[in-house]
C-alpha cells in the first residue's frame, strides 16, 4: 500500500473517530481533534518508519514505540500530547478499525469457508479463555489491593 493511501485511509478513520467521539463521548468535536492529529501523525511516522527501516519490523510495533516514547513523562512536550489525545474515546477509536477489519474479512469469505467449523471452535476456545483470563487476574488484583 502507498503511503498516500494510508494517510487517506488514517484520515477516513479519524473522521469517523470523531464524529463517534462526539455522538458517543458528547465530546466537543474541536477539542479532540488535535489528539486525532497527534494519533495520526504517530500512525503515519510508524508506517513510514517501517517503510523506509531496512529492518523488517512490521508498523505497529513503530506506531507503538514512537507513541510511548513522545507520551514518556520526560519527554518535552509530553504531558500536552498526552492531554489531547486523552480527549479521544478509546471506543470511538476501534468502531472504525473493527469495522474495517469485517470488511476485510468479507471480502476473504471463501478463504474462511475453507477453514471449516474448526476455526469457530478455536474462536470460542480464544474468547472463554482470554474472558475466564482476564477475570481471575481482575478478582486477585482486586482481592489484593483490598479493593474485593
Amino acid at each position: 500500500m502507498k503511503s498516500i493511501e494510508v494517510f487517506m485511509v488514517l484520515l477516513i478513520v479519524a473522521v469517523m473517530t470523531l464524529i463517534g467521539n462526539f455522538v458517543g463521548a458528547n465530546t466537543p468535536l474541536l477539542s479532540a481533534v488535535p489528539g486525532m492529529l497527534a494519533l495520526v501523525a504517530i500512525c503515519m511516522a510508524g508506517v513510514l518508519c517501517a517503510k523506509f527501516i531496512p529492518v523488517r519490523i512490521p508498523s505497529v510495533a513503530y506506531i507503538v514505540t514512537i507513541g510511548c516514547i513522545l507520551t514518556y513523562p520526560g519527554f518535552p512536550g509530553s504531558a500536552l500530547l498526552s492531554a489531547w489525545v486523552q480527549k479521544v474515546n478509546f471506543l470511538a477509536l476501534t468502531t472504525p478499525i473493527l469495522a474495517y477489519a469485517g470488511i476485510s474479512l468479507g471480502k476473504d469469505l471463501g478463504m474462511l469457508k475453507k477453514t471449516g467449523w474448526r476455526i469457530i471452535v478455536v474462536s470460542f476456545v480464544v474468547f472463554i479463555g482470554t474472558y475466564v483470563g482476564s477475570a481471575v487476574i481482575a478478582q486477585a488484583i482486586l482481592k489484593l489491593i483490598g479493593e474485593i
